[in-house]
């Protein structure tokens, strides 16, 4: 196992960073980086920092950046490069550390903190300006802690664009419009969130959506609303219509929920190319995003197969295996005595999709190309928020490569 780079820091130098996300996350505690290293999976567009003594050994795979020395002597490169710091550090030791750094409340980054049982998460700097605030309210809610918020007129209760669905581990795309976008959510136009797929627990103020954002389970439904939007965030799996995009998109932002569950099955020695060849030819076909992906499923025999192993790397999905016995216990439309000679399973595609996302129906539910056989499963609404279903914790499946970065 070869080691990760690391960042030496040392007295009166700014250490290079590789800047990757919006948001960086530091731990220098064993129970910090386990936080830490949970927060990353999920939160997307964050990059992490921890002290090297707490090397995994995949480190650079998942592109976390390890270090050498004080922490203190992080912050100054870390300052000035990101919208926000989540630091899992002891209150005092931060203030301490960050104090020499501060400048002005319109120029200093969000600073939000985590106490190292995770229980508190607590919005110490900028927290209107800086977005600590929200940050504070979707970082508690990813790791299921209390967020801690003591401005005295905490005013905003709206949506924060820019972290929308982001604990979740949305990715959005045409990220040019989320300033446009954010100036009408705060102007209070008329903004339409359309989710057609993802996590339904995005709104976290105790009290109502404000009255000019307006929920649709539709891009048509959005559409056809009287008065049109001025603005919209939506969120799907599915490939825009030209119409759609030129109408919704104007002033929106498109965001892709992780719901897209890949049901793979391979002859042995097929090559990475050609299964990302179908995967996306398949997606293609029915007009899903592959930012949506998910997650790959498969046989416990295929858990050291090159081909897939590289791709989900590749592609920061989760890789999921299960026992042929596990896979019987799912229906499937054409169980294959054939494939149960060879595996002990009546397929493989199709029921791993299916344990994996927990949907009753799938998008498709087997094609063969090649060496390739690929099912498609839409993670349901209902079961997004349980991160893959109740199947795959009955399953007992096993996962790596399960952190995108």
């Amino acid at each position: 196992m070869s080691e990760s780079p690391r960042i030496a820091l040392q007295e009166g130098e700014v250490p290079g960073v590789n800047i990757t996300g919006d948001y960086a996350i530091v731990a220098i505690t064993k129970h910090g980086v386990e936080l830490a290293r949970r927060l990353q999976s999920s939160f997307s567009h964050s990059d992490l920092y921890y002290m090297s003594k707490f090397e995994r050994g995949d480190e650079e795979a998942r592109g976390i950046q390890l270090f050498d020395g004080s922490v203190r002597l992080l912050f100054p490169a870390l300052f000035p490069a990101y919208k926000g710091l989540i630091i899992i550090i002891s209150l005092g030791a931060v203030i301490r550390m960050i104090a020499p750094l501060l400048e002005d409340k319109k120029k200093d980054p969000g600073i939000v903190v985590i106490d190292d049982k995770g229980e508190h998460v607590i919005s110490v700097l900028s927290g209107h300006l800086g977005g600590a605030n929200e940050l504070t309210r979707e970082v508690a809610a990813a790791l299921g802690a209390k967020p801690v918020i003591t401005t005295a007129s905490d005013v905003q209760k709206t949506i924060a664009v820019d972290l929308f669905g982001r604990r979740f581990g949305w990715t959005w795309e045409s990220a040019e419009k989320l300033t446009p976008v954010s100036a009408s959510v705060v102007n209070e136009e008329r903004i339409a969130v359309v989710q057609e797929s993802g996590e339904p627990g995005w709104w976290l103020h105790e009290t109502p959506l404000p009255p000019n954002i307006v929920t649709y389970t539709s891009a048509a439904d959005a559409l056809a609303a009287e008065p049109a939007p001025q603005a919209a965030l939506v969120v799907t799996h599915r490939n825009l219509g030209a119409d759609e995009e030129a109408r919704l998109l104007a002033n929106g932002v498109l965001y892709r929920p992780k719901v897209l569950a890949l049901g793979i099955g391979c002859n042995r020695g097929t090559s990475a190319e050609e299964i990302e060849a179908v995967i996306a030819e398949t997606l293609d076909e029915l007009q899903f995003s592959m930012r949506s992906v998910k997650a790959v499923c498969t046989i416990d025999l295929k858990k050291d197969e090159a081909g897939l192993l590289a791709v989900v790397e590749k592609h920061g999905w989760a890789f999921v295996t299960y026992t042929p016995e596990q896979l019987n216990t799912v229906g499937v439309e054409a169980p294959s005595d054939t494939v149960f000679k060879f595996t002990g399973a009546y397929g493989v595609s199709e029921p791993a999709a299916k344990l994996y996302s927990g949907a009753a129906e799938l998008a498709l539910v087997k094609k063969k190309s090649g060496n390739v056989t690929i099912s498609v499963a839409v993670i349901p609404h209902a079961a997004a928020s349980e991160a893959g279903g109740a199947g795959e914790a009955a399953a007992g499946a096993a996962e790596v490569n399960a952190h995108g970065r």
